[in-house]
């Protein structure tokens, strides 16, 4: 790799898999320019789409030790390098997928995790990381609301004890 261009062009493909949680590789072949544009813009800012060239993507995950694409890297090739939330950008790749089926997706990695297309669409399934934090704090919530009634629930029957207790009395006195 005596080119300079394309050693540059292994540096930046190193600092998008270093700098991403996620990657996911995809054949954009069949798309427009256009659709493209729709594409990066449904991934939204935690995700980069970059169309890629595949020699040099081979050499870059090499490098960083990612095998995640091994075997995958042919034809039109273009990789979302995921930021933020996965799921997120797996829920827009998918849907996108759904509405122009030339998006193909081809698998990925994730924490360097190898990923299949299937399991991609298993995240894509996933609820957002917000919507399962929310579930857990009800969830918690709950636990803790029958706790406090659990406790509390001797002390009432005391109180209705000494009461009933008490009216007896008066009952017996009168």
């Amino acid at each position: 790799m005596a080119n300079p261009e394309k050693a540059a062009a292994v540096a930046e493909l190193k600092e998008l898999f270093s700098n991403s949680d996620a990657a996911v590789l995809t054949e954009y072949r069949g798309l427009t320019v256009a659709q493209l544009k729709e594409l990066r813009r449904a991934l939204g800012e935690n995700a980069e789409y970059a169309v890629v060239k595949n020699t040099l993507t081979a050499i870059a995950a090499k490098e960083l030790g990612i095998d995640a694409f091994d075997g995958q890297l042919a034809g039109p090739s273009a990789i979302a390098f995921i930021s933020g939330d996965p799921v997120e950008a797996a829920k827009s790749l998918r849907d996108f997928a759904k509405a122009n089926p030339q998006l193909v997706l081809k698998g990925g990695y994730l924490e360097g995790k190898a990923l299949s297309d299937a399991e991609i669409k298993q995240l894509a399934d996933l609820e957002s990381r917000e919507v399962l934090l929310a579930k857990v704090a009800g969830a918690a919530k709950a636990s803790l609301s029958q706790a406090a009634a659990l406790f509390q629930a001797p002390l009432s029957k005391t109180v209705r004890t000494a009461e009933a207790l008490r009216a007896k009395v008066e009952e017996q006195d009168a």
